[in-house]
């Protein structure tokens, strides 16, 4: 049952083919006619049959026949009766290369594949290639060489492309996989597939388009969290929508979203063909996660410039010896070498001077990453230079990349520092890009670690208050909130609003004014306004109670001349802020398809759609992702000391996006939001204004069905109490468990971890902790018992140490209807009650997902499990593939 459930098509150790008559070529369609020469071109490594549908032939003959794999190229109008005899051989996948099926017919198919149990690839797709088991199921050209990379494209002829460029540059592939417009088995289970294929280090992904964002984000987190996944997206333009009702809403494109999406999902996306491969070669090296400071060591001021250009623009940073190391290198380095930015070796520099430099730039703390670049030079040996790079590419444990410039003299130098492994290009600003790339994936994986909780640590808002206001609205078939409404809504989420008051005549703007205290500040309240300004329906700085008489009176006069049709509801009064040295910032929220709500935050105020400074983020956030999502914005700069105003409250502005990130998660009725301006300064943020556009939310019985990641699930976590007296708390697990598991499964005995993991291994891998940990909460889950011991430490003070004892988790099935559980308890916390409850809990949670039975495999001589299991009410039976094993199964509701 650790098979995945896509091995039947990846790895099928026997095919059945429908490609018409290979004897009559002309009966066959051309797809079938490149499939059989590309299949029967190599020695598949397992057993090929071929099928005809027209043969004649008893269901007793077909009874004899089974395969793994259906393969069908056929005419469309053949391609239904195929698949049914796939269903009768009981193949458990099928691929579809054709053409011209349309999506009614497409459908049809994947029903009937559905019906049968077989998981489909195609129609309409070129197939795909595994290198490794020598097997060529496409239509996409030769077999390709065998390799560490996988690659997954949307697009066919682009599939070709890459195979083709991939022959001449000598890259080899694990997996190649074609997916046509109307596939069945999709984008997100391949990816889910690629995570756990031993053979596949890195992945790349050609993406045009995606339908459901919370599978995709799924499956791209998990494979991201296994090994690099770099994409190249098409259709980067910006999509910005013109009749949005927010500034948000106007400028935020969907391909800034999906950047978004990609940066949370710890994947890196680059924009050109060439930046894929270069990008997928960096980042299945060996090195460890690295920042994103790059020194650069070069024999020619001129290209070193170059690069140094590139890297202020790509947002990367220079790296430079300190003053310390300077002196202890310059001795090495030839008169003319200049250390201060740069480290220049000079024209003169050989072999010995290149390596002095790199060991030093690789010794230095504050450097990341190395750049060796190499222009020709008379009387030096380039190809000197790279042998020893490459001898001390071993020793090395940072990035070293390669730049040797020119082109008939280098071509041995790139041998030399290709078989080393080092990543060598041929201009200064592609490797500079390729370690923006390692930079990029290393900086997106701290946030894919981070899953926060829908609710922060804050004040708990006023949520019901809340969702009683928006239904209110929508009762009055509304959909734009006032300014009041707006800031009432924010207030009940604990974002600090100015006092605003709603005049209906100039007498009540007077006294309201008076009362506040001057200045003061008038604004329209209209449904139908979007932006106040552009109808001069704000006036700012009235001193007076004149003024406001005036003003109000000149602002209706206006409004009603540029937009006659609005409905008026009055003009709100409002204190000016007094935070003079303040600085305008926004937040704002827009509503993507497919990914659902993204919190966007950048420069305010009444200039922000030419601007335009915009950073963006998927929720729910933390503090982290908080910090990051303002570090992006160019605004960013201004929130320190700025022109004599001393440092804003950037603590404050974080506080405001994680309310934010609340209001998202709880209130799937929200579609768009400004909060612009908010001032900032030393003293704290306040939200001047606020517009917020809601709509009906889709009736879902799953909480957070609206969001595209999962949050924590913090309302699980429960205290139980245990047998011998004491408790322990049992909760979701989280990323940051990886050390407490770790030392969990050190602490098992051989007996309990062979029977958890049927291995003798004496702790968890890197990769599978990493699994264990961090996981999506939408489609598994993982539970942790923890035990608190107190104790003194060496001056006698208490002290509190927290250790898992137990661990409970589920994993849904591909059918999506059941799931396969797991189970260990520590050796000394056994026989306590731990085991039943956390069994019980696990079926809870599966349960209120919808899953309708839970399933497991227990070795035979797991007395103690079995016993628990039949306790707990579980139908015990023997394992057909292996008689080691007993299968236990437990219905959680009637289906």
């Amino acid at each position: 049952m650790d098979k995945h459930f896509l091995t039947s098509l990846f790895s099928p150790g026997s095919i059945a083919v429908f490609a018409g008559q290979p004897d009559d070529p002309e009966s066959q369609t051309p797809q079938a006619r490149v499939l059989h020469q590309a299949i029967t071109a190599q020695h598949y490594t397992g057993k090929l049959v071929f099928l005809d549908v027209h043969a004649s032939g008893t269901l007793a003959d077909l009874a004899n026949t089974h395969a793994d794999l259906a393969i069908i190229a056929l005419p469309a109008e053949q391609v239904t009766a195929a698949l049914e005899i796939a269903g009768r051989i009981k193949c458990q996948s099928a691929l579809v290369i054709s053409s011209g099926i349309n999506a009614a017919q497409a459908a049809d198919l994947h029903k009937q594949a559905t019906r049968d149990g077989i998981y489909l690839l195609g129609p309409n797709c070129l197939g795909f290639q595994r290198p490794h088991i020598h097997l060529n199921a496409s239509v996409a050209g030769e077999l390709a060489s065998v390799g560490p990379l996988a690659l997954v494209s949307q697009s066919g002829a682009l599939t070709s492309s890459i195979l083709d460029w991939a022959k001449k540059n000598a890259v080899g592939f694990s997996t190649v996989v074609s997916l046509g417009p109307n596939t069945a088995v999709d984008m997100a289970q391949v990816l889910d597939f690629l995570a756990g294929d031993a053979k596949t280090h890195s992945i790349v992904v050609y993406l045009e388009g995606i339908t459901n964002a919370r599978r995709f984000m799924s499956a791209l987190r998990a494979a991201a969290n296994a090994k690099p996944v770099v994409v190249l997206k098409a259709g980067r333009k910006q999509a910005g929508n013109r009749a949005a009702l927010t500034h948000s809403g106007a400028i935020v494109g969907s391909d800034d979203v999906f950047d978004a999406a990609l940066r949370r999902a710890g994947a890196v996306r680059v924009r050109s063909f060439v930046a894929l491969f270069s990008a997928a070669k960096c980042l299945a090296s060996r090195y460890k996660p690295v920042g994103k400071r790059l020194a650069i060591v070069t024999n020619g001021g001129g290209p070193g410039v170059l690069a140094a250009d590139w890297v202020s623009e790509i947002a990367l940073d220079l790296g430079r010896l300190t003053p310390e190391q300077v002196q202890q290198l310059k001795p090495q380095l030839p008169p003319l070498a200049t250390l201060s930015d740069l480290i220049d070796v000079s024209e003169d520099a050989g072999p010995e001077q290149y390596r002095a430099a790199i060991a030093a730039a690789s010794q230095a703390p504050q450097i990341d990453g190395i750049l060796v670049i190499y222009s020709p030079k008379t009387g030096i040996d380039g190809d000197a230079i790279a042998t020893a790079i490459a001898g001390f590419n071993r020793q090395a444990s940072k990035p070293l990349l390669a730049c040797w410039m020119g082109d008939a003299s280098v071509g041995e130098a790139r041998r030399i520092l290709s078989d080393a492994v080092i990543p060598s290009f041929r201009t200064p600003e592609a490797a500079v890009g390729a370690f923006g790339n390692i930079a990029s994936f290393y900086q997106n994986q701290q946030l894919l670690q981070q899953t926060p909780p829908p609710l922060s640590d804050l004040a708990l808002p006023d949520v019901e208050g809340a969702r009683l206001l928006i239904e209110s609205v929508l009762a009055e078939r509304r959909k734009v909130l006032t300014e009041m409404e707006s800031k009432a809504l924010l207030a009940a989420f604990h974002i600090p609003v100015t006092k605003t008051i709603l005049a209906r005549n100039p007498n009540e703007a007077m006294m309201i004014a008076a009362q506040l205290g001057f200045p003061v500040a008038l604004k329209i309240d209209s449904p139908d306004i979007s932006h106040k300004s552009d109808v001069q329906g704000v006036a700012l700085n009235v001193m007076n109670a004149v003024g406001v008489r005036d003003t109000f009176l000149d602002m209706m006069q206006n409004v009603a001349r540029l937009q006659p049709a609005a409905r008026i509801n009055g003009i709100t009064i409002q204190n000016m802020s007094n935070q003079k040295r303040g600085r305008e910032v926004c937040v704002g929220m827009v509503t993507d398809q497919p990914f659902g709500p993204v919190i966007a935050f950048g420069a305010g105020g009444t200039m922000i759609e030419l601007i335009n400074d915009r950073s963006m983020e998927l929720p729910p956030l933390n503090l982290f992702l908080a910090r990051r999502l303002i570090d992006r914005a160019r605004v960013a700069e201004t929130l320190g000391p700025w022109r004599g105003a001393p440092a804003a409250d950037v603590d404050a502005l974080e506080q405001i996006l994680l309310r934010v990130s609340e209001m998202v998660c709880e209130l799937p009725q929200l579609r768009e939001m400004d909060i612009n301006p908010i001032i900032v300064d030393e003293s704290g943020a306040l939200a001047v204004d606020a517009r917020i556009v809601i709509d009906n939310a889709a009736p879902s019985v799953r909480h957070y069905n609206h969001l595209a990641i999962l949050p924590y699930p913090s309302q699980y976590e429960q205290v139980c109490p245990m047998a011998g007296g004491g408790e322990y708390i049992v909760r979701p697990v989280h990323p940051d468990d990886a050390d407490m598991l770790q030392a969990f499964v050190r602490g098992l005995s051989p007996e309990s971890r062979y029977f958890r993991f049927v291995s003798s291994m004496q702790e968890l891998p890197a990769t599978m902790l990493s699994r264990f940990t961090l996981i999506d909460y939408d489609r598994e889950m993982a539970l942790v018992a923890i035990h608190t011991e107190t104790g003194l430490d060496e001056d006698g003070r208490p002290t509190e140490t927290s250790r898992i004892v137990g661990v409970s988790r589920y994993i849904t099935n591909p059918d999506r209807s059941t799931c396969e559980f797991s189970l260990v308890v520590a050796d000394d916390f056994k026989g306590q009650g731990l085991g039943s409850r956390l069994m019980l809990s696990i079926m809870d949670f599966a349960r209120e997902k919808g899953l309708t039975e839970i399933e497991g495999l227990v070795l035979a001589n797991n007395h103690n499990m079995l016993k628990l299991m039949k306790s707990l009410g579980f139908a015990i039976k023997s394992f057909a593939e292996d008689p080691d094993f007993k299968l236990v199964t437990h219905l959680l509701q009637s289906s």
